[in-house]
């Protein structure tokens, strides 16, 4: 049965991704030199500090805040000492699925960048895929990301 919604969807987008790392500030480094991220003023960048908010600026380079329509996440890096062993577990029982896909218009271009930057690959840019080809890799902290060109 299909619900009537009144006008506005109940789901528009999604807002933020939480991901969990052992140094903040060593990760806002990662992902602002591989995934092009750049820090908000809510919390200093400096060593020590326990989390951050990363967005995605425009093609203008502008950061824009969050509204009804969220396209581009921002991605919350938050300390968790407890990370390391549930990782090991997950990896050991080949069970670790991507935090998180993220789209791209160039692949290629992304996997070049991560391989001059020292980036973990998992595998190659699948280009077999009837949906598109994507590119598996981890982050500092071995979290599994995804990039996907449709």
């Amino acid at each position: 049965m299909k619900k009537e919604l009144g006008g506005l969807e109940d789901i528009t987008g999604v807002t933020c991704i939480y991901i969990l790392v052992k140094d903040v500030y060593e990760s806002v480094k990662w992902y602002q030199k591989n995934l092009g991220c750049e820090p908000t003023n809510h919390n200093p960048v400096s060593p020590g500090m326990q989390r951050s908010i990363l967005r995605f600026p425009d093609h203008n380079g502008d950061i824009l805040g969050p509204g009804l329509r969220q396209t581009t996440p921002a991605i919350f890096l938050v300390t968790d000492k407890t990370r390391e062993e549930r990782v090991d577990h997950a990896v050991k029982s080949n069970n670790l699925h991507p935090l998180v896909c993220f789209i791209t218009p160039r692949i290629q271009e992304m996997y070049n960048r991560f391989i001059e930057n020292g980036v973990e690959i998992v595998d190659e840019i699948s280009e077999d895929r009837s949906v598109g080809d994507a590119l598996k890799f981890y982050d500092l902290d071995r979290n599994l990301l995804e990039i996907w060109q449709p």
